[in-house]
This record gives C-alpha cells, structure tokens and sequence, in this order.
C-alpha cells in the first residue's frame, strides 16, 4: 500500500477541513470548492490528515513538499549517530613498535566516536601470566585517557583477556568535528589555489611590461639608421 497522502482528483470525499497555503483555517468546505480554490492558487490539495472527520486538507506545492521533506530526511541520517564497536588484538609481550601502531588505531577510533574492544591473546604458556596482559591493558587505558575512558573493565574470556574502552565525545560530535575540518582544508585549498592565480597575473603582466618597452627600444634602433644617407650625401 502506498503511504504517500491523496491528492486532488484522489481525494474521494464530499468535504474537507481546508487549511490554506500560508497554514491559516479556512474551516469545512466541500470537496469541490476545495479543488476550485487550489487551481485558483496553482497549488495541490493535499490530505494531511485522512482520519480525521472530515479529513484535512490542505493547500500546498506537493512537489515542493516532497523535495525538502526528502532533503530533511537526507540531513537527518547523515547526522545520525551509529555506535559502532572496534576491535584490537594485541599479544602479552608485544614489541614496542607494534605497540605503538596498535595504540595509533585505538586513538583513531576513539576520535571518531567509537567504541574499542581491546583483546588479549594468550598462547601456550602465557596462559599463567595473566597479570602480563592485566598490566598491558592498563597501560593502553593511561596513554588514552585523554580521549577515551574503560567502559568494561579487564576480564578473562578463555584464553584471550577483554577489555572495552568509551569515548569521551559523542559520535554526532566527532562527525561534525571531521566535517568542520573538511571544510577548513577545503577552504584552505582554494585559497592557496586563488592565491598563486593573483601571482600568475602579477607575473603575466610584468612580462607584458618588460616586452613592450623591448619592443619600443627595438623600435627606435631600427629608425636609426635612415637618417644616415642624407648625412653621407651632404659631406659628397
């Protein structure tokens, strides 16, 4: 079944509840005088409220109306928020280059507003060491403290140790964050570009300057030289 409302000749009832275009009451009239007053004002007459006795209706551009309805809807999921969960595996004795690699992503994925599962995997005998991976986690959580908090503390689960870590900004926060920084390289990009344009021109025209006085000195050494026949021709 469709969900989109009734309009015009779709509307089968014999009177509405009119509401006209600027959302003032114009009060129960039938159906046919409803229709008349829409194609006085070029406009559509949409029921907004079938279930009502008698339905409402009211004046608008119907294609209008689904354009920015469609447009908010557009903004609304672009600023919605999905919490989504990272993953991080990590060894007890890990290598402190791979550490900080490891560290690196988590840092990421907190800014971006995202939740970090941290896991400790244990193998052979490493299984009886756990604290080795307690004391792991733990420093993880200090060096990121700043931007996320242990939202799950360390537990054993098997042979891997689990900790979940939360970020201190929301996700719609970090997401307008990242699009302000877009926009601000965006920005900054078209002013280098405008930039370098103000300097090609200013060079352009220099080289235009330079040429014509060239051209004007070569100018006068060609006029030169014709007026010294006459003087061979008088000392004849």
């Amino acid at each position: 079944m469709s969900t989109e409302p009734r309009i015009n000749d779709r509307i089968r009832v014999p009177e509405v509840r009119l509401v006209g275009p600027s959302g003032e009451q114009v009060g129960i009239v039938p159906l046919a005088k409803a229709l008349e007053l829409a194609q006085e004002y070029d406009l559509d007459l949409v029921e907004v409220a079938a279930t009502a006795r008698p339905p409402v209706c009211k004046l608008m551009d119907y294609g209008k109306f689904k354009y920015e309805s469609a447009m908010k809807a557009r903004e609304a999921r672009k600023n919605q928020a999905h919490t989504v969960i990272k993953e991080m595996k990590l060894r007890p004795k890990i290598d402190p280059h791979d550490y900080d690699t490891k560290k690196g992503h988590v840092v990421r994925f907190l800014k971006q507003g995202d939740k970090v599962k941290i896991t400790i995997m244990f193998r052979g005998r490493e299984q009886s060491r756990p604290e080795l991976g307690f004391r792991l986690l733990q420093r993880l959580a200090n060096d990121v403290q700043d931007l996320g908090f242990v939202e799950s503390s360390a537990k054993q689960d098997g042979r891997n140790m689990i900790m979940v870590l939360g970020p201190h900004k929301k996700k719609t926060e970090a997401m307008a964050e990242a699009r302000a920084a877009a926009d601000a390289r965006k920005a900054e990009r078209q002013g280098r570009t405008s930039g370098q344009d103000d300097v090609d021109t200013a060079d352009d025209a220099v080289d235009a300057a330079v040429e014509a006085e060239e051209n004007e000195a070569t100018d006068g050494e060609q006029a030169a030289p014709a007026e010294q026949p006459a003087e061979v021709a008088q000392d004849a």
